[in-house]
């Protein structure tokens, strides 16, 4: 699982970081570093494995913890609104790198956002909440090319159409909300 938080272990390096899941699987050292040098450079840490927490950006700290998710090679993925503590820019880059490595390493990910744009980039399908009680309203199906990139996709009629389903859905869902809280 990748956090809103970084969730690193400041005492750590990244390399440390990485490894730690692989260590208490009992992984032998040797292949254990191996496997996590290879996680670190795939999120473009590479030369940053013995820099501890306090010494990375934001950006690098949260590279970090998906490298230290992805070593342990899970089946499903979890990501609890990873990118929300970066900058913009920085958010944008990592959403890029996100559907990279995501095509280079395949995996089922469940990725919890709050922004439209975000959710429609990532995602193959998109499911949209209620509010209290959080209940499936509507799921989408994100039929966009892929690779993305942010610079032809943000133009593109289909992901503004898509957009405005979902924010139409939305609007509809806090509407409905208040009236109800009227009665």
């Amino acid at each position: 699982m990748v956090f809103q938080e970084y969730a690193l272990f400041p005492w750590k390096t990244t390399l440390g970081n990485v490894e730690f899941g692989l260590r208490l699987k009992g992984m032998p050292r040797l292949e254990r570093e191996r496997t996590a040098r290879h996680y670190i450079d795939l999120v473009g840490l590479g030369g940053f494995e013995d820099k501890f927490p306090r010494q990375l950006s934001g950006g690098m700290r949260q590279r970090a913890a998906v490298a230290r998710a992805l070593a342990n090679q899970p089946a499903i993925l979890l990501m609890d609104e990873p990118f929300a503590a970066v900058d913009a820019l920085t958010r944008l880059r990592l959403q890029e790198e996100l559907t990279q490595i995501w095509q280079r390493e395949p995996m089922t990910v469940l990725f919890v956002t709050h922004s439209i744009d975000e959710a429609i980039f990532l995602a193959d399908r998109v499911v949209a909440l209620s509010k209290r009680p959080g209940t499936v309203q509507q799921e989408f199906t994100v039929d966009l090319p892929r690779p993305r990139r942010w610079e032809p996709l943000a133009n593109d009629a289909r992901f503004s159409a898509l957009r405005e389903s979902v924010l139409e859905l939305i609007h509809e869902g806090h509407a409905e909300a208040g009236t109800r809280g009227h009665a």
